[in-house]
């Protein structure tokens, strides 16, 4: 007679997999059952990996929204459905950590130095104008970039969201966000290099 304990892992894994099938034909309960399997342990990857209580709690809600999404994508002969949520959540905090940063670092670099130990004090004229001179350039670059371009740039530098995120956010595939970003930089490097 074996003993009911050592079937628990492939009976977990049977019943998880059961559940993201129900969800794919939007079964509500099986959500509510799945989150309370999942929520606790995804949790603490996404707190290990930001060290941020909110970020973490913001990572786990947008996996499920992506779990709930894409059920029906999920293929057992690929792996369990918790190891398929533990590398969305992994991902997705790890994208938020180059986000922050690269948010920090377009700060730094749009910052002029003169502002940095000399917050009260003004820029001198030539510098303000040089300043307002490139800003203006800037624009009126991005002003000439097609809408689709404009809008994944704006998302990224200004909105600070990662590639994936704006795919999702779009509803377009990851390769096309990275296409359009790509070639929306080369027209502004472009533009800008003939202008500055």
């Amino acid at each position: 007679m074996s003993d009911p304990a050592f079937n628990e892992p492939l009976d977990r894994s049977d019943v998880d997999a059961d559940l993201l099938q129900r969800m794919a034909k939007r079964d509500h309960t099986a959500f509510a059952l799945l989150y309370d399997r999942f929520s606790r342990p995804l949790y603490g990857t996404a707190l290990r990996i930001l060290n941020d209580t909110r970020e973490a709690e913001d990572i786990v809600q947008d996996v499920f929204l992506a779990l709930w999404e894409t059920a029906d994508t999920f293929a057992v002969e690929r792996g369990t459905a918790f190891s398929w949520a533990v590398t969305l959540t992994r991902n997705r905090a790890i994208d938020r950590i180059r986000s922050r940063k690269r948010r920090s670092e377009l700060l730094a670099a749009s910052t002029p130095d003169e502002l940095g130990d000399q917050a009260n004090h003004s820029l001198d004229s030539a510098a303000s104008l040089w300043l307002k001179e490139k800003t203006t350039a800037v624009r009126a670059a991005v002003a000439t970039l097609p809408s689709e371009q404009k809008l994944t740039l704006e998302l990224a530098f200004f909105g600070g969201l990662t590639q994936q995120e704006i795919a999702e956010k779009l509803h377009q595939p990851l390769g096309t966000v990275k296409a359009r970003i790509r070639r929306g930089l080369l027209k502004l490097r472009s533009a800008l290099s003939q202008q500055l």
